[in-house]
Parts: C-alpha cells; sequence; structure tokens
C-alpha cells in the first residue's frame, strides 16, 4: 500500500506505474482517492475546530458556575450540545471516508523498481543467468509421477478417495528424499545465519489483508468457516506477521528467519499438461525465508535471498536459472520479484522452483511494522524468497539425478539426511 501523501503529490507517477503493470482500468482510482482525501482532510480539520472550541467552551462554563452566572453557563451548554451533534456527524463520516481511501489504496499496485522489465505477462520475463550445464540424457525420462510409482513411492489414487485431486500420499524412500531435502535446506539456511522457525499455519484476516492482494486471496487461501482464520498458502505470510503492529529497534535490524510448514492453496483455474501428477497441488510443504530490514538494505538483500536459492539446488546437482519478472506479472504489493527455475531433462526446458521478491514497504505499512532510530520512526522493508518446495525440488531432483536403469544418485550433500545412501533403486 502506498502512502497516500505520494499519491497527493505524484499522481503522474503513480498513474504511469500503473500503465507500466497494463491495469489501465485502475486509473480512474488515482484521481478518486486523491478527492476522498481532499474530503477526509477538511472534515478533519472541521472536526477538530469542533473539538478544540467544545474544550474552550468547557473551561468556559466552568468558570460561570462558579461565579454564579447559571443562565450564561446554559447557553453556553446548549452550544456545546449542538456542537457535539456536529462533530458526531463528521467523526461518522470521517470514519466513512478513511474506510473508502483504505479500500482503493489496497488496490493501487506499489511502485515497481526502476530496473524492472515493462511486460505484460510472465511470457515476457527476462532470462538473467544460467547456472550448471542443462543435460539431456541418452535415454528417456518418464513424467515424474512414473518415476515415484517404480519406487512404490506415491499413492495419487488413494489420495483421490480420501481428499480428492491434488493430493498424495508419498511412501517409502520418496517420503524420505522428500523430508531428507526439507532438512537439509533447513540446516544450509540456519549455515547461512537466518534463525529457524516454525510459525502458526493459521493467520487471521487483517495478517491476510497485509501480506497479499486482494485477488491473491481470492486465488489462494482456504477459510476456516465460523472462525477469523485462513490456512497459510505459504509460511511467509505468518513470518511477517510476526512483525505485526511493532516498533522495531534499528540496532535490532536486520531479522532473518528461515521458516518450515506445511501449505494449503485452492490453485483455481485449469492447468496444463505438465501440472499433472504432483506439480500444482493443494496441500506442500515448504522451506521458506524472509528478511525485515532498512529501506537502503533491502536491495542487497534481495540479491542475497535469490542467490540462497541458486546455491541450494547447485548443491544438489540440479541446473537453474534466474528470470527477472517483468511488470505485468509482478503482484501489486511487489517492488521487484526473481523466480529461480530448475532444468527439466524430460521437458528440456525449466520450471519455477522458487519466487524471490521485494515488497519495499508495503506490507510493514500495512501491518504498522516500523523503525524507531535516530532520525525517528519509519516503516521496514520485507522480502521474502522460497529455499525449497518438494514436491516441484522432488522433480528436478529425480529428473536431474536418474540413472538409464531406473535408480536415482544421492548427492553428497544430501546422502547424511537419507542414512548415507548414495543411490535408491
Amino acid at each position: 500500500m502506498l502512502d497516500i501523501k505520494l499519491v497527493r503529490e505524484n499522481p503522474d507517477i503513480v498513474k504511469q506505474n500503473i500503465k507500466n503493470k497494463f491495469q489501465d482500468n485502475k486509473l480512474g482510482l488515482v484521481d478518486e482517492v486523491i478527492e476522498l482525501d481532499a474530503q477526509s482532510r477538511a472534515t478533519k480539520q472541521e472536526a477538530d475546530a469542533l473539538r478544540s472550541e467544545r474544550n474552550k467552551i468547557s473551561k468556559q462554563i466552568g468558570g460561570l458556575m462558579a461565579q454564579g452566572k447559571k443562565e450564561e453557563a446554559e447557553e453556553m451548554k446548549a452550544k456545546v450540545n449542538a456542537e457535539s451533534e456536529r462533530l458526531a456527524e463528521l467523526e461518522a463520516k470521517e470514519a466513512e471516508l478513511e474506510e473508502r481511501i483504505k479500500k482503493i489504496m489496497m488496490t493501487i499496485p506499489n511502485i515497481i523498481d526502476p530496473s524492472v522489465p515493462i511486460g505484460k505477462d510472465d511470457s515476457e520475463n527476462v532470462e538473467v543467468k544460467r547456472y550448471g550445464e542443462p543435460v539431456v540424457p541418452d535415454f528417456e525420462i518418464p513424467y515424474h509421477s512414473e518415476i515415484m510409482e517404480k519406487f512404490n513411492g506415491i499413492d495419487l489414487d488413494s489420495a483421490r478417495k480420501v481428499a480428492g485431486n491434488g493430493f498424495y500420499y508419498l511412501m517409502g524412500d520418496i517420503a524420505r528424499l522428500h523430508s531428507a531435502v526439507i532438512s537439509y535446506a533447513r540446516d544450509f539456511m540456519i549455515d547461512r545465519g537466518f534463525t529457524y522457525c516454525i510459525p502458526p499455519y493459521m493467520i487471521r484476516s487483517d495478517v491476510v489483508t497485509g501480506v497479499m492482494s486482494f485477488a491473491e486471496m481470492d486465488a489462494m487461501m482456504y477459510k476456516i468457516e465460523g472462525e477469523d482464520l485462513y490456512l497459510i498458502g505459504t509460511s511467509e505470510h505468518s513470518m511477517i506477521g510476526k512483525f505485526i503492529d511493532t516498533i522495531l529497534p534499528e540496532e535490532t535490524l536486520p531479522q532473518t528467519l528461515t521458516s518450515y510448514s506445511p501449505c494449503f492453496r485452492k490453485e483455481k483455474g485449469a492447468h496444463g499438461l505438465e501440472e499433472r501428477g504432483v506439480y500444482r497441488i493443494h496441500q506442500f510443504e515448504k522451506q521458506e525465508m524472509i528478511v525485515v530490514c532498512n529501506p537502503e538494505d533491502s536491495p542487497k538483500w534481495f540479491d542475497v535471498l535469490w542467490q540462497n536459492t541458486v546455491d541450494l539446488f547447485r548443491s544438489l546437482d540440479i541446473p537453474v536459472r534466474t528470470l527477472e519478472c517483468c511488470s505485468g506479472d509482478l503482484a501489486d504489493l511487489k517492488v521487484k520479484s526473481i523466480d529461480v527455475e530448475a532444468w527439466s531433462p524430460r521437458q528440456k526446458k525449466y520450471f519455477e522452483v522458487g519466487s524471490c521478491s521485494n515488497l519495499g514497504d508495503a506490507q510493514a505499512r500495512r501491518l504498522k511494522i516500523r523503525v524507531v532510530g535516530k532520525d525517528g520512526k519509519y516503516f521496514a522493508h520485507t522480502l521474502n524468497n522460497t529455499v525449497v518446495a518438494p514436491p516441484r525440488m522432488l522433480i528436478a531432483f529425480l529428473e536431474n539425478n536418474l540413472n538409464a536403469d531406473g535408480s536415482v544418485n544421492i548427492p553428497k550433500a544430501l546422502q547424511p539426511y537419507m542414512g548415507g545412501k548414495t543411490v535408491i533403486k
């Protein structure tokens, strides 16, 4: 959410940003919110003047009563009552205007970083760099669920009977591999100085609206019926929510946390052939990283976060590339975003396995995450990135480590988490 002062003083910048994000239907909101803001400030000014006048008259009434001038005091009381009625009207109008302004401000997109490429959708994202050599073996690589089935490692049919489409049972070595990847990712991030955390798996609506846009919320979140609680779609939400309505001493920054959690997503919409199996599902587990920092430090931390994911995948012998998200592919709260994509030897292309985002002060402004330093209070910047999210990671892992005989190599870094196994057969 932008600062209303920025919108008021720089409407052309805000409108150009909306155009850059190809959301021209929102252009009218800028003028509308500026007009509502003017009304709100005028209403507040009148209300403040009335409050000041009322306080002044109340003191005069006390003086008149002390002097025995009861009649004059009663006249003053009548004036106070009349002003109180007007004040009540103004306060109601003030609250209504504030709510209307907030609703609009939460739909106007954040100002994107100047370095973000301009494009309509993810087809115009820009490749930045490749890490590792993509290899296509001289044998056919089966679909990932078929690889898992050969190890008796997945049961989609039973899961369909129990919970419906979008769920799975992982079994045996595949289940162990899943847990090994999560444990390795946890220790990888701890070794890089991040504090490990297991957060709540449900959050209240004020946290939901503080960390994401209404469109994202509708497409992703499962609501707990009869309660003000939502199942998290990613632990980033409850991790950033940890700092809601706090004032952080400047010297305590940055806050660097890595978290484990299950995640739950509606995944609304039709999905293509490559999203069969366990590619896009309603329940999965994830290791996440978040940073709360000073505004001037957020570009540096952005680069640190995506590099962590690249390094983790390379340590497991998986080629990856980074992709700069264009303006039209950025969610409204994001300033800048880079996707990390893993190589799929079967598809002979890369696919997304993580997304790193700098949200500037958008989440902090909504959640009132402030910092106090020598120059006063200001809003923090927040960033997040996927460390690893099985089972997508398993898809990349199995395809890139598969042998012609159907066995799967276990990279050295993961062997301690697999009981010392160097290969699974």
